[in-house]
């Protein structure tokens, strides 16, 4: 199995009168094809190293690289194009823009990319909502969906792009339990039929128990389960 991500003695240090560190030493390897569930108590820094390997934080100490890239020294341009192309986000709440039809939502992610042209996008984004059971819905607003259906619609705008990784900060949180069923089945799918990597913050123990690995935090640091 190759390493899709991999740290080393990853950390990040609010700076402060008094610093806060948020993660600290953490040094994993996540192969191509994993389920990983990153657990542990509330403040212990489960999200924070969500967004550290999404790059949407900076490391103050330690490495990450993604796909045998390092990405130590990049630039926001450099970054914002690894994340558009290898990582899709999940978040426990949509933030799908309310001023967009659903399949105007799936389309950003392709539009900012920019491979496929016009009618392409279109193709795509149809057969990703259609995938997940949302093709009567594709012109409706986001404000005219149910919760697990807006979920559904942030899936498939996480794979818009295609990326080989998913990175998922508690996707079933808001959702009651059979929303939460039908979007865990989603994430496991995509990682037994499409070859997909997910690597999903939860307090849901449920799917922490049916992810292939679970990676757990006390105090910003990796610790047994």
């Amino acid at each position: 199995m190759s390493a899709l991500l991999e740290t080393k003695g990853l950390t990040r240090v609010l700076p402060a009168a008094v610093p806060v560190t948020l993660v600290e030493d953490v040094t994993l390897a996540i192969g191509a094809g994993e389920f990983v569930a990153i657990t542990g108590p509330s403040g212990s820094g489960k999200s924070s190293l969500l967004y550290l390997l999404g790059l949407l934080d900076e490391p103050t100490g330690g490495r990450l690289a993604i796909a045998g890239r390092d990405t130590a020294g990049l630039g926001e341009r450099e970054r914002a194009a690894i994340r558009l192309a290898t990582l899709g986000f999940v978040f426990q709440f949509h933030f799908l823009l309310p001023e967009f039809t659903v399949r105007e939502n799936v389309e950003i992610p392709m539009r900012r990319l920019g491979r496929l042209d016009g009618a392409a996008r279109r193709e795509r984004s149809t057969e990703l909502l259609s995938a997940l059971g949302l093709a009567d819905h594709l012109d409706k607003r986001p404000d005219q969906l149910s919760g697990g259906q807006r979920q559904r619609v942030a899936v498939a705008r996480a794979l818009a792009n295609d990326p080989p990784l998913i990175l998922a900060d508690e996707p079933t949180g808001s959702l009651d339990s059979r929303n939460s069923e039908q979007v865990f089945s989603i994430l496991d799918a995509l990682v037994r039929e499409r070859g997909k990597t997910v690597v999903a913050v939860t307090h849901d123990t449920d799917m922490a128990a049916r992810a292939s690995r679970r990676i757990h935090l006390v105090d910003g640091r990796l610790a047994e389960p």
